[in-house]
């Protein structure tokens, strides 16, 4: 069931958004003269390594104009799709991490086993709430992973799009209550 919605869903978000995806990429290529996409090998489902996929928004390690926006409104993920329907990653689940991310937070340890047992994810609890430290991360990667349905998917796909509409700080304070969130 989890596939087929995350199949459908990629499908409809990149016929969806073909124009602004042919727009960035022209912007892209025209503008900044460097390759349109970035890659880096992510971690996926039991650690198996893959090539993630998202715009190219720096130059010299730092944003460009079109970065800046694609950033804010996460559009610099679209290309993730693709990755989705190549079944590397779903729509929903923990953020997918680099071997050096899982070095750097401690998380090799069979402790997070758990973590590696589902697809990496587009979105997710822990990128909802902000990442704020690794602990609570962690929480929320757990929490997802244990009460994983299509109701919840469903939900953070809506948190996430109101999140890319109308800016992640607010919607978190919203949601959460808190004027603290980053």
């Amino acid at each position: 069931m989890k596939r087929l919605f995350d199949i459908a869903f990629s499908a409809t978000a990149l016929i969806v958004f073909i124009i602004p995806l042919i727009i960035i990429v022209l912007i892209i290529k025209i503008g900044y003269n460097h390759p349109i996409l970035f890659t880096q090998i992510r971690l996926g489902r039991y650690k198996k390594t893959f090539r993630i996929y998202k715009f190219q928004t720096l130059i010299d390690d730092k944003p460009t104009k079109l970065g800046a926006v694609l950033r804010k409104t996460g559009l610099d993920e679209l290309p993730q799709f693709i990755n989705v329907l190549n079944g590397e990653m779903s729509i929903i689940g923990p953020r997918a991490l680099t071997a050096a991310d899982v070095n750097r937070l401690g998380w090799s340890t069979n402790y997070y086993v758990l973590r590696w047992a589902v697809k990496p994810g587009i979105s997710g609890f822990a990128q909802l709430y902000g990442g704020q430290s690794k602990r609570t991360s962690w929480f929320w990667d757990k929490e997802y992973i244990k009460q994983s349905n299509a109701n919840l998917d469903f939900c953070i796909v809506l948190i996430s799009f109101l999140m890319n509409i109308f800016g992640k700080k607010r919607i978190r304070r919203l949601i959460f209550k808190n004027k603290n969130l980053k």
